[in-house]
C-alpha cells in the first residue's frame, strides 16, 4: 500500500506529529511505501531544530533520519512556512514545495492520511 501523509500539527502543540512519525515507521516496517510527507499549517515547525536534546522538542533530526533511511520525500508547504515567518528553504532532509506537490502525492497514493487539526 502507498500512503501520502499530511502533518498539520507542530511538535509542541499536539501528539499528532509524533503519531504520524510512529505510523510511518510501523507502515514501513510492514513493507508499505510512503509516497510523501507534507508538512502544512503548524506542521512546518517539525523542520525546526530547537537545539534541545529533548526528543519531543527537536523532532527535525528524527524526521531527517527517517527520510534518509527510507528515501522519503519530506515537503514543507512554502505558504505555511512564510505565514509563520520561517525561512523557506529545505533543510536536513526537508524541501520546500507547494500544494501541487501534495496533490501529486495524493494521486500516486492508495491512501491519504492527515494528522492534526
Amino acid at each position: 500500500m502507498k500512503y501520502a501523509i499530511q502533518v498539520n500539527a507542530g511538535p509542541f502543540s499536539a501528539q499528532a506529529a509524533h503519531t504520524a512519525y510512529q505510523f510511518i515507521k510501523a507502515a514501513l516496517g510492514k513493507g508499505h511505501e510512503i509516497v510523501s510527507v507534507f508538512f502544512y499549517h503548524d506542521g512546518v515547525y517539525n523542520a525546526l531544530r530547537s537545539g534541545s536534546s529533548a526528543e519531543v522538542h527537536d523532532s527535525a533530526p528524527r524526521w531527517s533520519d527517517l527520510a534518509d533511511q527510507y528515501r522519503i520525500d519530506l515537503v514543507l508547504c512554502v505558504s505555511a512556512a512564510e505565514r509563520r515567518g520561517l525561512a523557506t528553504f529545505g533543510t536536513d532532509g526537508f524541501r520546500v514545495g507547494g500544494l501541487g506537490q501534495w496533490i501529486d502525492a495524493c494521486l500516486k497514493a492508495d491512501r491519504v492520511l492527515v494528522f492534526g487539526p
